[in-house]
């Protein structure tokens, strides 16, 4: 090992173990074992511009174990990123940009938010995956798109049921792009790895169809380098580099668990750095580390961006029209290929809106070219296989259909990739009931404000034969206690429509589509516009209003069978449809009592679920607090009442004991 790069990973070992220490909170066992791996990678290989770091065909990297932040931080100090020394000193506290664990779009050089572990690892098989798709959709698409995407995840990762998944997905499409460095370092946080795990991991990889390269040192930056350099060269597979490591490198628990996430005091982290011979005060670099990595990775990174803005303006000239396109989804503006007005229903129609959000989606394909999407193996169900398109693979990269197979987790996850990437949009599909297998990368979404689109079917009891496991109760009161995620559950084609506008022109803000598997009838005034407020007056009351219903989905319809059997008895009902409670809770209070009123005793909320958080708009609930049951579809809602005679009969209680 050449002496200079000895000393700078030190360096870069030291400065991490002095931020944890001032901290007095981090994980300084993988920023000692991993420091060399790191160093390696962005020293001799990653291409990125520290002076832009969105630049687009850069290197993507992803900290899968985000608990090595600190490195990842000390690191882009050293290469030159806006993160100055006092950022490092202000590791772990209020307001700084080094964050317990790393946080896109908050830190510069920061590529993902990661730290759950497994969700690293998805979603730079998802970066991979968007980089195969864009650079097959234009034409000589290598000449704009024309990177990798590297990832470093250590036992813990490996060990969450999410990696696998993401991992033989990524073999099966052969994303030869992609590249994991796996910090084998033998420990969890409660012990020793055997006490978890007894895998062959190389078996495990190969298994799925992946390259699997060996370092059996892992502070041997040349074989780490030389291991990257083979990877590189890969045609049809992805790419694990197992690492051997020592958890804690050079400290007083070398080789042991307890390094993983303590925070070492200072008589410790003296001891360590007079094991490993730095001689440095506390946050002091030698200038020779600055030039070292400015020579390489700030070097390589500004002459390959200055060769790639030149080659756009070369490829402006050779495809005009595709260079546009790419540049507009390149920033995200979907805002001329998005349908403005509903498409026309006649009066009578009557649709599931599953089949609506197939026919929108086929008209959305033709509209825009960067749409990709598909479901975990329901797409017959969920209908998200569009007639024409082609399935990705990897002899079809230009496919816009991802068949994710059973892996739910791992395609949220992916999704979440894609979109981190840049220049795609994306949607994918499960039952709702599902959503839960889900729920971490959907939190995710929402942190990394990211305009991910879930089309969620089979949304309430009426599923009927299929019974409790696959009736969804409390998901929806799930979903919406995500801050920053907008749930949508239309009533029918009409909002539909409004409800794909509204998530395809979102940019910070994922959106859930709740879609039914029975048919809806087209309602008379629902309204295109009406959904963009989450709530609006469906059927207005003509003199005085006794009570006003508020509903989404399939239960809208049965408001206003209500609605029209109590008007022949006299009474007067209000019909609100609110599709969303997200985008209402964004509308002003003036706003909000048009449609609600300001006595919350006269509004009865509707919906075939978990009612607890629906008291937020009305006094009175009507919902289902149980788990379903197996039958079909009519019995199953005259067991829960919920048939048009039973809440009929429920509203005129009401409206009797009021």
């Amino acid at each position: 090992m050449n002496e200079r790069d000895k000393k700078a990973v030190n360096v870069l070992r030291g400065l991490a173990l002095d931020m944890i220490g001032k901290a007095k909170s981090g994980h300084p066992g993988i920023a000692l074992s991993a420091a060399p791996l790191l160093y390696a990678l962005y020293k001799d290989h990653l291409i990125a511009d520290k002076d832009d770091s969105t630049y687009f065909n850069r290197d993507r990297f992803v900290l899968s174990a985000g608990h090595a932040s600190a490195l990842l931080y000390a690191l882009l100090h050293l290469l030159g990123y806006p993160l100055p020394m006092e950022q490092l000193k202000s590791f772990r506290q209020l307001g700084s940009l080094t964050p317990g664990h790393p946080e896109y779009g908050h830190t510069a050089g920061v590529d993902c938010t990661a730290g759950p572990l497994g969700q690293g690892i998805a979603q730079a098989v998802g970066m991979a995956l968007a980089e195969s798709h864009l650079r097959a959709l234009y034409p000589e698409g290598e000449r704009l798109v024309d990177h990798h995407s590297y990832c470093l995840v250590g036992d813990g990762c490996l060990e969450e049921g999410i990696s696998q998944e993401a991992i033989s997905f990524a073999g099966r499409m052969g994303l030869s792009r992609l590249v994991v460095l796996y910090d084998k370092n033998d420990c969890t946080l409660d012990g020793p790895l055997t006490d978890s795990s007894i895998e062959d991991v190389r078996l495990r990889f190969e298994a799925v169809g992946w390259n699997v390269l060996e370092v059996k040192d892992g502070n041997d930056l040349e074989e780490i380098s030389k291991a990257i350099a083979v990877a590189k060269l890969a045609k049809s597979k992805p790419t694990l580099i197992v690492c051997h490591t020592i958890i804690g490198y050079g400290s007083p628990y070398q080789g042991s668990h307890k390094s993983h996430g303590k925070a070492f005091t200072q008589e410790e982290i003296e001891k360590t750095k007079a094991n490993l011979g730095i001689d440095t005060m506390p946050f002091e670099v030698p200038d020779f580390v600055y030039s070292l990595l400015a020579e390489s990775f700030g070097e390589r990174g500004k002459v390959k961006h200055s060769q790639d803005e030149r080659e756009e303006k070369i490829y402006q000239k050779d495809h005009p029209e595709a260079y546009e396109k790419f540049c507009k989804y390149r920033e995200g503006d979907l805002s001329f290929d998005v349908f403005h007005a509903a498409p026309l229903y006649p009066e009578d129609f009557s649709e599931a809106t599953r089949d609506t959000s197939q026919n929108l989606l086929a008209l959305l394909h033709e509209k825009i070219p960067v749409l990709f999407g598909g479901s975990a193996d329901v797409a017959d169900s969920v209908k998200t296989r569009i007639k024409g398109l082609v399935d990705y693979d990897r002899e079809h990269p230009e496919g816009k259909n991802i068949r994710f197979g059973i892996r739910e987790f791992a395609m949220a996850s992916i999704q979440n990739g894609i979109l981190l990437h840049g220049g795609l949009r994306t949607y994918v599909g499960s039952f709702l009931v599902f959503s839960d297998y889900m729920k971490a990368a959907l939190r995710m979404a929402s942190m990394e404000r990211l305009p991910a689109l879930y089309l969620f079917s089979h949304d309430s009891i009426a599923v009927g034969e299929d019974g409790p496991t696959h009736q969804p109760i409390e998901q929806l009161t799930m979903l919406r206690t995500i801050p920053n995620f907008a749930v949508l559950r239309p009533a029918d084609a009409r909002e539909c429509a409004a409800c794909y506008r509204l998530a395809l022109l979102s940019r910070e803000t994922p959106s859930a589509l709740i879609l039914s598997r029975q048919k809806l009838p087209l309602l008379a005034n629902s309204s295109f516009e009406g959904v963009s407020h989450g709530a609006y007056v469906l059927e207005k009351e003509e003199k005085d209003c006794d009570l006003i219903l508020v509903a989404s989905g399939s239960e809208v319809s049965l408001c206003l069978f209500v609605q029209k059997e109590l008007r022949k008895e006299g009474k007067d009902i209000r019909v609100v449809s609110m599709p969303s409670t997200f985008l209402f809770d964004k509308e002003s209070e003036e706003y909000k009592e048009s449609v609600l009123g300001r006595d919350r005793s006269k509004v009865l909320y509707v919906e075939m679920g978990k009612g607890d958080a629906l008291y937020k708009y009305a006094d009175h609930v009507y919902s289902i607090d149980t788990f379903g049951a197996s039958g079909k579809e009519q019995d199953v809602l005259k067991k829960f009442a919920f048939t048009q005679e039973d809440l009929l009969s429920f509203v005129k209680t009401l409206l009797d004991n009021r």
